[in-house]
C-alpha cells in the first residue's frame, strides 16, 4: 500500500508540474505537504514514522525516479541503473544531480600519472541508505565546520515542515507557535515569485531553512536567501540557458545573504579575515566590466545586454521578488549581466547539490583546460571516447588530466549539454569570467 501511495503522489506531482493540471498545486505548495506522503502511522520504515529508511531516502522516494530518460521536473538524483559507466546523470536542475557522487573513475594522464576521480568529492554527500548514498569517507565533519558528515541529509538545508513565509510586502516571517498568533496562510511556492495577496502568503525559496531554524546541533540560520527560479528549471541548456535570479540581502526582513546562509555549516570557509575568496561583496566596476565583456578564452566581445552565463551566476543586489521574477528566464530573453553593485556568492562557483567536478564546482578546476582542439583546431571535449588527435598529433582521449575518466556524453552533461563550440578551443577555467587572466 505504501508503494502505491508513493507512486500516486509522484504521478500527481509530475502531471501538475508538467502543466497537465494547471490549477493544481505541487506536493509541497510552499509549505508543509500532505503528511502521509512522507509518514506512515502503521507502516513506517524508520523514525519519525518515515516512509524511507532515513530522512534523505524519504525525500528521494519522490525526488528520484528509475527510468528517467532526461531531466524531469523536481528530480534531483539519477538511479544507478540509469547512469552506468560512460552514461551521465539525467537531471539538469540548478542545484545539480546527486548521481555525480557515484561517478568514480581511475584514468591516466597524457604524461603517465594516474588520475583518481572520486565521486564522493563531487558535492554534498547526503546519507540516503535506501538509494546507495553514504557519508563522505574523507571528511568526517563539514569542511570548515563541525557538523558530522554522517548526519548530512536533505533536511539540514530544506525544511519539510516550513512555517517561514513571504507576505505581501515581501518580508519573510516565521510565525511563532503561540496562542493568539495570526498569520497569512501559505497558498503556493515562493520559488517562482508568485505575488501573495494581502491575506495570503507564499513559501520561501526551495523550502530553505529560515531565521532561527536549526541546521545541526545548536547552530541556527540567520535568515533565508532570496531567489526566484523559472518554472521550467530542470532542463537541458543545449539551446538556451536556465537563469535563476539569485538575490542579495543583508540580515533584514527575514532574509540573509547566500554567503552567510552557507556559512551556517561552513563557518571557517567564510571568515571575515584570512586568505579566503570574498563572498557577498559588491563586484565593483572592474569585475562587472570583466564579466560583461568576457565570452570565452580569447573573446572579449560581450556586452552587458548579453553576458549572463549560468555556469557563473551572480547575485543581484535586490531581494525584491517581483524584480527577481522578471529576470528568472529559461528562454534567453533576459541575459543582462551584472552591475558594480551586484554580488558574488558561493553559488557563483558551486552547485548546491553535486556536479561532475570536485567540490561541486560548476566547471573543472582539476585541469588546465575545459576543452581541447581537434586536428583542424575546432573545440572538442577531452573524453575517454574522443576520436582524433590534437593539432600536434596526440590522441585527444589520452588526456586523462582533463577528462577525468568521463566519456564525451558525461563531459557534455557536466556543462548541461552545451556543445564544446560554446567555448573556445583550449578554454581555460571560468574564473576568467570575472578575472580575465587567460
Amino acid at each position: 500500500m505504501r508503494q502505491v501511495r508513493i507512486a500516486l503522489l509522484i504521478l500527481v506531482g509530475a502531471l501538475a508540474l508538467a502543466g497537465f493540471a494547471p490549477a493544481a498545486k505541487a506536493f509541497h505548495s510552499g509549505g508543509v505537504a500532505e503528511c502521509t506522503g512522507c509518514h506512515s502511522m502503521h507502516e513506517a520504515a524508520s523514525a519519525p514514522l518515515l516512509l524511507g529508511g532515513d530522512y534523505s531516502s524519504t525525500c528521494l522516494n519522490c525526488h528520484q525516479h528509475a527510468g528517467d530518460t532526461g531531466p524531469t521536473s523536481y528530480h534531483v538524483s539519477t538511479a544507478d541503473a540509469d547512469q552506468p559507466p560512460g552514461v551521465p546523470p539525467k537531471q539538469r536542475n540548478p542545484g545539480g544531480d546527486f548521481g555525480w557522487l557515484k561517478k568514480t573513475y581511475t584514468t591516466t594522464a597524457s604524461y603517465g600519472a594516474t588520475i583518481q576521480n572520486n565521486g564522493w568529492t563531487h558535492g554534498h554527500n547526503i546519507v540516503a541508505t535506501d538509494y546507495g548514498y553514504g557519508p563522505d569517507p574523507e571528511n568526517t565533519t563539514a569542511p570548515g565546520g563541525t557538523m558530522t558528515a554522517a548526519d548530512l541529509s536533505c533536511v539540514n538545508c530544506h525544511n519539510p515542515h516550513p512555517r517561514a513565509r513571504r507576505i505581501a510586502d515581501g518580508t519573510v516571517i516565521a510565525p511563532p507557535k503561540t496562542q493568539g498568533t495570526l498569520s497569512a496562510p501559505i497558498y503556493s511556492s515562493g520559488s517562482y515569485g508568485a505575488a501573495p495577496t494581502a491575506t495570503l502568503a507564499v513559501g520561501v525559496y526551495r523550502l530553505l531553512r529560515a531565521s532561527g531554524e536549526i541546521a545541526h546541533d545548536s547552530v541556527t540560520f540567520s535568515g533565508v536567501p532570496p531567489a526566484v527560479a523559472p518554472s521550467g528549471y530542470n532542463r537541458s541548456e543545449a539551446v538556451t540557458q536556465t537563469r535563476v535570479a539569485y538575490g542579495y540581502s543583508a540580515t533584514t526582513n527575514g532574509y540573509d545573504s547566500w554567503g552567510r546562509w552557507c556559512r551556517t555549516c561552513h563557518p571557517d570557509m567564510h571568515s571575515d579575515a584570512g586568505y579566503v575568496h570574498e563572498v557577498d561583496s559588491a563586484l565593483g566596476s572592474t569585475i562587472a566590466d570583466n564579466y560583461n565583456m568576457y565570452v570565452k578564452t580569447g573573446d572579449l566581445t560581450g556586452t552587458s545586454a548579453n553576458s549572463f552565463l549560468s555556469l557563473v551566476p551572480f547575485n543581484e543586489n535586490t531581494a525584491d521578488p517581483a524584480v527577481l521574477a522578471s529576470h528568472a528566464k529559461n528562454n534567453d530573453s533576459y541575459l543582462t549581466g551584472p552591475t558594480a553593485a551586484d554580488r558574488l556568492s558561493c553559488l557563483s562557483c558551486h552547485r548546491a547539490h553535486a556536479s561532475a567536478w570536485q567540490h561541486a564546482l560548476r566547471w573543472n578546476m582539476e585541469g588546465e583546460f575545459l576543452t581541447m582542439a581537434d586536428s583542424s583546431g575546432n573545440p572538442v571535449y577531452p573524453a575517454t571516447d574522443a576520436a582524433g588527435t590534437t593539432p600536434d598529433g596526440r590522441p585527444i582521449s589520452s588526456y586523462g588530466q582533463f577528462h577525468r575518466g568521463y566519456s564525451t556524453a558525461e563531459m557534455k552533461a557536466a556543462y548541461y549539454d552545451r556543445d564544446a563550440t560554446k567555448f573556445a578551443a583550449y578554454q581555460r577555467a571560468l574564473c576568467n569570467k570575472c578575472h580575465v587572466q587567460d
